[in-house]
């Protein structure tokens, strides 16, 4: 019906305010929260509460419109707060939607009271109809009346089940809304609800004639935050670009719309000392009042922080006191300050950064004391913390490392010598950070703070480290040891990565200089480190050289555990890249070659390769160049195999191991190119303290016709040492051998079969393939047989297989072929020719050649009877 008349101050009655909102084409029915409205039709009070243009208006206009029968919509203005005008307006509303109250409610005939009369009226009239009637305040938070709220409130209890009553309001309405909570008769849409996700927001944008991934439309919901508004603007305006989807990605938001929306609608209607703290604080990425009031030089910060969250004004309650902006309104907000207050943003990260370090979290006093461009300030804070270690650990290495890419040449301090010195170091360049080093160890006096010694003590453990310098490293631990004592103790507690890291370089240094039970003592202390994700990385370091440690003194399947516990290590706390030096893939390698597993010995490799270039310090790059040596040493490709074994180490100490190894791989190639003379000169440089090199080099004596020799080394070799089976191993082929030569096979067959139930434990196979062919025989005879057969050699046929039994000895297992090797093998059985197989799989005579040149290698012959007739014993044809 047509709704005339005029208000108490006898102005006339604005129909617009009656009517439900347009909604515009590209407006989108979210189906989730019509399903929630509709649940509010079992209460009383619907309350629809969020920022401006979060959409509520139109959301509850879309419901409003379809539920069957016609509902009572006032849009309050702030002349409402007048209980008179307030009350006319929403009796006209209700004969508006053809729900008249009767003449006997009345109407207020001033606008500064209502009868309480016509209330009770009113709520008597409602609750007695068959039928409950609802009435929709939209903008409810421009009603501010106490008086008004208190005759709501009265009337919405005494119409009971005739009146349902939905406010849309930007803020908490001053209804008792715990009485209706506590009831359960309160249904409430609030703003992370209204917010669209990422599926909506696809949707939407596609109502604007874009087609975005979900993706890129989940990129751009984080950074509204699911603001209906802002995801509405960014559409339009992203229609007028070329590229809608790079636009909607990298879109300035101070020079768009969405700025007008904000700068108008929340920023200007603030009173003018809350805007000068909005823009304050927008430098901030979280804020508690005390902070901001250090920002401000004011002390009421709080209630304004509570109110600007309740009128919800774009400020997000973090809980316990914080806060933070709506990225979007943080991003004008900082835009607008350096318009409003050109220079004022560092001034505001000083302080921050002075409060934050006195108060608050070490990051963010980092963060704040860099945008401050206070380099002094912010290096002495980290160190302070005792938190230089966190550049090593993997967890914020990248984050710290990028915030002091920016301190300049010309700022000089103890501390940012420090800083300088571990950046440097952990890229590896030692000359510039050991002369940052020195430097700020100049500069630290007598009585300078424990913690930036500590820090400098680490820093000389790592130097010592990447320098192979054993004094240096145990100078460093001992002068750390002292200083922990003067740290405070919540500092070490704090940060557990420190005294993992020192024990880690200790060990590594301890390692290549060949003390392994030294060195075994400080990395197992690492590896106990407390800290969860931020002793990961040294753990896993640590638990890498253990493994190594396992593997130069015989234990492979010990050092196998080691190695696979360390790559784990990083998965268990969800870690995004590997770390440390990629010392426990060697060693996996290293292992994979003893079980001659050539194939994931190269994989391995390849992946250190990719993951860890160049090696980090001596010990990795001697482990790399051995294995890779020894991996080329069983293909047969001894020339590369002696360049490889010889790797760029720059040590201020050798290493034993590492050369030993190196002069056996230089032997062993020597041997294998028929020069026995050079090969015997080559194992004068090893020792024969180190039990493994010293079988090794037994062994390499012997082929070289030097059985006295080799039984002395052999004898030579502590029997207290603790080698293991790959050690034990070596040492029982050896002597078999010589018993082997010298007529005694009984002998020889004992310590053949002590050697195979040794190495069938571990899978070792290269001893046995090292040792020639005079082993062949024996493994042919019962019991050798059955303790090689599946393993070492290849399983017997089964029961009833109609082949031809096997008259030779048997093969040992060799490397496994692949698949083009088997092709080109069955076609070298058939027989055919180079040409022909070349022709038949399609491919040049000269990748023929190459894969028969590595089925020979791999077949261990020389000619292609040989290998036809050895493939058939591996039934491989």
């Amino acid at each position: 019906m047509a709704v005339t008349g005029v208000d108490p101050f006898g102005d006339p009655i604005l129909r617009t305010r009656f009517a439900l909102p347009v909604r515009p084409a590209t407006f989108l029915r979210r189906q989730r929260l019509l399903h929630h409205l509709d649940q509010g039709l079992g209460t009383p009070l619907t309350m629809v509460n969020g920022a401006a243009g979060a959409g509520k208006t139109l959301l509850v206009a879309d419901w409003a419109a379809g539920l069957g029968h016609p509902v009572a919509w006032l849009t309050v203005e702030a002349e409402d707060r007048r209980p008179g005008v307030f009350w006319a307006y929403v009796l006209h509303a209700l004969r508006a939607c053809g729900a008249p109250v009767t003449d006997e409610v009345g109407c207020p005939a001033d606008a500064v009271r209502v009868d309480h009369r016509l209330l009770a009226t009113l709520a008597a009239e409602l609750n007695g109809r068959d039928r409950p009637t609802t009435v929709i305040l939209d903008e409810f938070d421009r009603e501010t009346s106490p008086e008004v709220a208190e005759q709501l409130e009265f009337v919405l209890h005494h119409a009971g089940r005739g009146l349902r009553l939905v406010l849309v309001t930007r803020t908490e309405p001053m209804l008792p809304l715990h009485r209706y909570r506590a009831a359960g008769e309160l249904t409430e849409i609030r703003g992370a609800e209204l917010a669209f996700t990422p599926d909506e927001a696809v949707t939407l944008l596609e109502l604007h004639g874009l087609c975005l991934p979900v993706e890129a439309a989940r990129a751009l919901v984080d950074r509204t935050r699911g603001w209906a508004a802002g995801l509405r603007l960014c559409a339009l305006a992203a229609r007028q670009s070329s590229d809608p989807e790079t636009y909607l990605k990298e879109f300035e938001a101070d020079r768009s719309t969405v700025a007008d929306f904000l700068l108008a609608e929340v920023l200007k209607r603030q009173p003018e000392q809350t805007q000068d703290l909005l823009l304050r604080v927008s430098v901030l990425e979280r804020f508690c009042p005390e902070l901001v009031n250090a920002l401000t030089g004011r002390d009421d910060a709080e209630p304004i922080l509570a109110r600007l969250h309740r009128a919800n004004a774009f400020v997000e309650d973090l809980g316990h006191s914080w806060y933070r902006l709506h990225p979007l309104f943080g991003e004008i907000l900082r835009a607008h300050l350096r318009v409003r207050s050109p220079g004022s943003e560092p001034e505001l990260h000083r302080r921050a950064a002075q409060w934050l370090r006195r108060s608050g979290s070490l990051p963010e006093t980092l963060a704040h004391g860099a945008a401050a461009g206070d380099w002094e300030f912010t290096a002495d804070a980290l160190v302070d913390d005792l938190a230089i270690g966190e550049l090593f650990t993997g967890l914020r290495s990248d984050d710290l490392g990028r915030l002091f890419s920016g301190m300049g040449p010309d700022v000089h301090s103890a501390a940012t010598d420090v800083v300088r010195a571990a950046r440097d170091l952990s890229g590896r360049d030692l000359d510039h950070g050991l002369a940052h080093l020195h430097h700020a160890e100049e500069r630290l006096a007598s009585g300078a703070p424990a913690t930036a010694l500590l820090s400098c003590a680490l820093l000389e453990a790592l130097a010592a480290r990447l320098t192979g310098s054993p004094g240096q490293a145990e100078q460093a631990a001992e002068a750390a040891e002292e200083l922990q004592r003067e740290v405070p103790a919540h500092l070490l507690d704090k940060h557990p990565e420190l005294s993992a890291l020192l024990l880690s370089h200790l060990g590594s240094t301890r390692l290549w200089a060949g003390h392994f039970e030294d060195a075994r003592a400080a990395l197992s202390a690492a590896t106990v480190s407390p800290g969860g994700a931020s002793t990961v990385f040294p753990r896993e370091d640590s638990l890498g050289h253990l493994a190594l440690i396992d593997y130069l003194t015989g234990w492979p399947g010990r050092a196998e555990k080691k190695a696979t516990a360390a790559l784990t290590e990083t998965e268990r706390h969800s870690l995004p890249r590997p770390s440390g030096s990629g010392i426990e893939r060697l060693v996996l390698a290293a292992v994979a070659v003893e079980r001659n597993e050539l194939g994931r010995a190269q994989t391995l490799l390849d992946e250190v390769t990719a993951l860890h270039s160049p090696p980090q310090d001596p010990v990795t790059a001697a482990v790399r160049a051995i294995v890779t040596a020894r991996l080329l040493l069983a293909r047969g490709d001894t020339r590369a195999a002696v360049d490889a074994a010889n790797p760029a180490v720059s040590a201020a100490v050798t290493s034993p191991w590492a050369e030993s190894h190196e002069a056996l791989v230089a032997s062993a190639a020597q041997l294998a190119q028929g020069h026995p003379e050079e090969a015997a000169e080559l194992l004068r440089a090893v020792p024969d303290d180190e039990p493994a090199c010293a079988v090794e080099a037994a062994r390499l004596h012997l082929a070289t016709g030097r059985p006295d020799t080799a039984i002395d080394l052999l004898d030579g070799v502590h029997s207290e040492s603790r080698s293991g089976p790959a050690v034990d191993v070596r040492a029982a082929l050896v002597r078999a051998q010589v018993a082997e030569q010298a007529g005694d096979a009984g002998t020889a067959s004992r310590l053949v079969a002590h050697a195979l139930v040794d190495a069938r434990r571990e899978q070792l196979r290269r001893p046995f393939l090292e040792t020639g062919p005079w082993i062949r025989p024996l493994l042919a005879m019962a019991p050798l047989q059955q303790l090689a057969r599946g393993w070492l050699t290849p399983a017997a046929p089964p029961r009833g297989d109609g082949s031809r039994s096997r008259t030779g000895p048997s093969p040992l297992v060799v490397e496994e072929l692949s698949e083009r090797e088997r092709q080109v093998l069955r076609r070298l059985a058939q027989p055919m020719s180079t040409q022909e197989i070349a022709a038949d799989l399609f491919v040049s005579v000269n990748t023929v050649k190459t894969h028969l040149k590595s089925v020979y290698r791999k077949l261990a012959v020389n000619r292609r009877n040989d290998a036809v007739r050895r493939a058939r014993d591996l039934r491989l044809l």
